[in-house]
């Protein structure tokens, strides 16, 4: 099979290159994936890079941390989904670029036919990640309003139209005129351009001075402390990424007393699922809680459905063949993108 891989870490015009590799095959708890399209990840890029990863491979690796497809090889007991359309989350967050990729089935969902291609491979990752942030974690109700940053990308976009079908009020950021009509269009109440204006200022004007009830954070330092300013009394606070710099995600950043002043909570949020019976050895050694997988199930179940029900729209902002994979990957690298990028195979 084909496949995009990094023998030297960089830009991925640069580091990315199409080698042909064996057909892997699934082990105990695997499904083999024949991958039909690829959404770009923000992570994926530092897996070209080399920076901030979590787990580092030996070299070269396939990057690719999210795929769309059908089954075509099943592990032990993993037979049910053969033939099965599904997204999913490749071994270790790794080996998506590539015409078949193994795949956790605790990580996999199924994906109806009735959601075409591409929408199909642009609900996974932005609609669970936003759906766990303002549903799991803020436990977001009606009439409230929420403060989304980086509103025209993937999880921002999706955020933006979950937090309307909820009933909220949505303030929503973003780069350029264009991103900010995506979020208008997408429901957005009121639209700020965080690089001409000051957002805190306006979340307050436009509050009475009270501030917004959630904030949907996937840019981190970059607007931290303006965003504390912006929250209201008993306001929660979504740590969702940290696309300004990565760099800052393991160094102490909050200050305590902006937290312990603000009389507001933070929310950690990270969209990563597991089986009941390993949650305590991940405890026991990085100490971190992952997300149950049948709550997985069920909010793939609902955003499904919401899609059908024509409730809300993958937002897909490019499409291109596998060959152009590189240059996409540069492309949302810089920020020249909105919403997701699709690599299409089949």
């Amino acid at each position: 099979m084909r496949a995009w891989r990094v023998h030297k870490y960089g830009q991925p015009k640069d580091a990315l290159q199409l080698d042909e590799v064996p057909l892997p095959e699934p082990g105990p708890g695997q499904v083999r994936v024949r991958v039909h399209a690829i959404p770009l990840n923000l992570n994926d890029v530092e897996r070209v890079t080399g920076l901030n990863m979590m787990v580092r491979p030996d070299l070269p690796c396939t990057p690719g941390m999210e795929v769309m497809g059908v089954v075509d090889a099943c592990g032990e007991s993993t037979d049910s989904w053969r033939d099965r359309r599904i997204v999913a989350l490749p071994q270790n967050a790794f080996g998506g670029f590539a015409e078949y990729a193994i795949c956790p089935v605790i990580g996999a969902f199924a994906m109806p036919e009735e959601i075409p291609l591409p929408g199909a491979a642009a609900l996974y990752f932005p609609f669970h990640l936003a759906w766990l942030g303002l549903h799991d974690r803020a436990k977001l109700q009606t009439g409230e309003s929420v403060l989304i940053h980086a509103a025209a990308g993937g999880a921002g976009s999706a955020a933006i139209q979950l937090a309307k079908n909820k009933g909220a009020r949505v303030f929503a950021t973003a780069s350029s005129e264009a991103k900010l009509e995506l979020c208008r269009e997408l429901g957005a109440d009121v639209v700020i351009n965080y690089e001409k204006t000051d957002f805190s200022e306006v979340i307050l004007d436009e509050t009475e001075g009270r501030g917004v009830n959630v904030i949907f954070d996937n840019v981190g330092e970059r607007f931290m402390q303006k965003s504390m300013r912006s929250i209201a009394y008993d306001g929660r606070y979504l740590i969702m990424g940290f696309s300004s710099d990565k760099s800052f995600v393991d160094e102490k950043l909050i200050v305590p007393r902006s937290v312990s002043a603000g009389n507001f909570s933070v929310c950690g949020v990270m969209l990563a699922y597991i089986e009941e019976a390993m949650a305590p050895l991940i405890k026991r050694g990085p100490g971190w809680n992952f997300v149950p997988s049948e709550k997985g199930d069920m909010i793939m179940r609902k955003i499904n459905q919401l899609a059908i029900d024509k409730k809300i729209r993958p937002v897909v902002g490019r499409v291109a063949d596998f060959k152009e994979l590189p240059g996409a990957l540069d492309d949302l690298s810089k920020r020249r993108t909105m919403g997701r990028t699709i690599i299409k195979l089949w």
